[in-house]
């Protein structure tokens, strides 16, 4: 049984949810537009370790506060204040799609509290492969996205529409992206403030982390690299230039598996975070 709890960061109330289980604890972190949900089916496999998963502020079950900045760089103090919040002194760190610049910051600045990173279909700097989903490309892009914002605020439905096309092509079977995606919507809805925020920042996001990093090379904690290698988007030669950017990391690609990693190939990303640091 999950034990609920918050994370204070800044006065803002983080959603924290724990299973009891051997150490290290493993910490999930999703990206965007989803939440905590997207590792439901990797938490059986994940029975008898200790198991944190988290809303990022602004989605899921945590504080959607009003004029907050939701950055990468904020999101750093957020993990922090999960692990200080359950008084973790180690963890394997698991990364997916726009928490890995946060994440992989934080276990920098933190190496001698992570046992292990474990990087799913994620980026951290600008790189000439990344590819940009389309929904992230429309309301990422100066003027244009002001444009789509207004209309899709217009019109829920196409709003509806949109996400479902974007999301359904993130997992790779049929049945699962029918019921996992109207999930997911159900609650991006509350969420798309944190959403529009966040695509504010990534352009900025991905050019300040490519000047640095060149420092990662330093880093000397497990890492391993798990992609689904069938993701258009972050896509394999992403997974191999940050497999270059930690030269001691393992690349895993999972052949048939997209940019939902975890949703697609539950058991096998559930035994690789598990292992990873053993």
């Amino acid at each position: 049984m999950a034990r609920e709890l918050v994370a204070d960061h800044h006065g803002h109330r983080i959603h924290v949810e724990e299973r009891p289980g051997d150490e290290p604890a493993i910490v999930l972190m999703h990206g965007f537009p989803d939440n905590r949900h997207l590792y439901d089916r990797v938490l059986p496999f994940l029975d008898g370790r200790r198991v944190v998963t988290f809303d990022f502020l602004g989605w899921g079950r945590s504080d959607k506060p009003v004029g907050y900045p939701h950055t990468a760089t904020n999101q750093i103090g957020e993990v922090g204040a999960v692990m200080d919040a359950l008084d973790l002194d180690e963890a394997v760190l698991v990364a997916h799609d726009a928490s890995g610049p946060p994440a992989i910051d934080w276990a920098f600045s933190h190496p001698r509290r992570v046992a292990g990173l474990v990087l799913l279909n994620t980026y951290y700097g600008w790189h000439p492969a990344l590819r940009a989903p389309e929904a992230i490309a429309l309301y990422s892009t100066p003027v244009l996205r002001n444009l789509a914002r207004a209309v899709v605020r217009r019109n829920e439905r196409l709003d509806e529409r949109l996400f479902t096309w974007q999301v359904g092509r993130f997992i790779r079977d049929a049945d699962v992206r029918a019921e996992l995606v109207p999930q997911l919507y159900a609650d991006f809805r509350a969420a798309r403030p944190a959403f529009w925020r966040l695509n504010d920042d990534l352009l900025g996001t991905v050019v300040s982390r490519r000047l640095r990093s060149g420092r990662l090379r330093d880093f000397d904690r497990p890492v391993r690299i798990v992609f689904g290698a069938a993701d258009p988007y972050l896509n394999r030669r992403v997974a191999k230039r940050l497999h270059r950017l930690f030269p001691t990391s393992e690349l895993h690609l999972l052949p048939t598996a997209r940019h939902y990693v975890q949703v697609d190939e539950p058991q096998r990303v559930a035994d690789l975070i598990s292992s990873t640091g053993a």
